[in-house]
């Protein structure tokens, strides 16, 4: 699901800036725009919740590992991924849709290279509090909620991991979570500087607002299959063959 997740978000980024770099293409109509800038938030929020969802995965497969099997069965697993789907649409949605109403009669030049929410927002000559409202009360919904879920789920892991006798168990345990704490860092840390800087820096640092947009979505799909490839001792394996060949 994260894979997934990671090569829809690549893939409603990319073909905008393959055409600026290689084709020189700089314009996009407002209804290609508006669709990219869905796709591009759909599967961020998706992202954030299959991040939430890995996190419950690790607890359940560290405080009950006997029963892990039967209460994460595939059927269970699938629902829960259309749960997140589901709610990523319902959220993300009405953002493209009360872009679409506003007239636009200022200087149609985006700060980068793909549209966003915020970029495309400020374009607009009319009064746009209740996308800034709508786009505050999604970012909290989604990424903010999430977060403090995962932060959660981090504590009781370690107080089940703290609870085990054997420190040698206890460093197994908290091992596995090696790979979705690499995750969750690459995922959120650029976002929250982000955010950080939009509320507090406006114009102040326009090259680092976009070197961290750049980040936040290019990083994640780039990092996720090499923190999980590190992880797998067979994938490290065929990996490590392929370049001794």
């Amino acid at each position: 699901m994260l894979g997934a997740t990671d090569h829809g978000l690549s893939i409603a980024t990319i073909p905008t800036i393959l055409g600026i770099f290689l084709f020189n293409s700089r314009e996009i109509s407002f209804d290609a725009c508006f669709a990219q800038l869905f796709f591009i938030h759909l599967f961020q929020c998706i992202e954030s919740s299959v991040l939430l969802l890995m996190a419950f995965d690790r607890f359940i497969a560290i405080h009950e590992p006997l029963r892990y099997a039967s209460i994460l069965t595939l059927p269970r697993i699938a629902r829960i991924g259309l749960v997140c789907m589901l709610r990523g649409v319902a959220v993300i949605l009405p953002l493209p849709l009360l872009l679409k109403r506003f007239r636009y009669c200022r200087a149609n030049i985006l700060s980068h290279s793909y549209c966003l929410h915020v970029d495309v927002m400020k374009m607009a000559c009319s009064d746009i509090r209740v996308n800034i409202i709508y786009g505050l009360f999604t970012k909290l919904l989604t990424m903010g909620l999430d977060s403090l879920l995962i932060f959660l789920s981090y504590i009781m892991i370690l107080k089940t991991v703290l609870s085990i006798a054997s420190n040698v168990e206890c460093l197994r345990a908290l091992n596995t979570c090696v790979s979705h704490l690499c995750a969750v860092l690459i995922f959120y840390t650029p976002d929250i500087f982000l955010s950080v800087i939009y509320r507090f820096g406006k114009n102040s640092f326009p090259l680092l607002q976009s070197l961290l947009v750049y980040i936040c979505l290019l990083l994640p799909p780039l990092l996720n299959p090499i923190v999980y490839s590190v992880k797998s001792k067979h994938l490290r394996a065929r990996i490590i063959r392929v370049f001794i060949k």
